[in-house]
């Protein structure tokens, strides 16, 4: 017997329709099924829905670094308190004048609206150059609080920090 006389016992296997284009087989790299599969399938990216939800505003994440003060006009402050009477965030709270952030006194600035005939004591707030002013023609004062800068000094491999008080 020779190999050219050898016949098989089984038939031959039917080939598979191989998928248009390239050399990936049956399926061309496709997978099996489903929208992505078929010819002409077109998706909508993704990322265009995303767009279109977000808002049109200007600069990175939206948000202010900084928060802006609330405003209060002096003339306001020869109202609501009593000549002598320091005025800080904390009192203004209390006389309902200005709200909390959260759980936080927002930052206060005095502008220089209205007239003022009272002595304050004023810590912890910022003003206008009219603002100062007109406390200090009334005969008020203005305490600035100190400071706290850091200083941060390098060598080699260890950072160490100092603070100093500026005043």
């Amino acid at each position: 017997m020779q190999l050219h006389q050898v016949k098989r016992t089984v038939k031959n296997k039917t080939k598979k329709i191989v998928g248009r284009g390239g050399k990936r087989g049956t399926y061309s790299g496709k997978g099996l099924k489903g929208q992505k599969s078929r010819a002409g399938h077109r998706m909508r990216p993704e990322l265009r829905d995303i767009i279109i939800r977000l808002p049109k505003r200007r600069g990175y994440k939206f948000t202010s670094v900084q928060t802006k003060p609330i405003i209060i006009n002096i003339g306001l402050l020869n109202v609501a308190f009593e000549e002598g009477n320091e005025i800080s965030p904390l009192s203004l709270f209390e006389k309902k004048l200005i709200k909390k952030n959260g759980r936080f006194l927002p930052a206060v600035k005095l502008l220089g609206n209205g007239d003022i005939d009272k002595k304050f004591v004023i810590v912890g707030c910022q003003f206008t150059v009219s603002a100062k002013e007109k406390i200090e023609k009334a005969g008020g004062t203005i305490a600035i609080p100190p400071v706290v800068k850091t200083v941060i000094e390098s060598k080699t491999k260890t950072v160490k920090a100092k603070t100093k008080i500026v005043k």
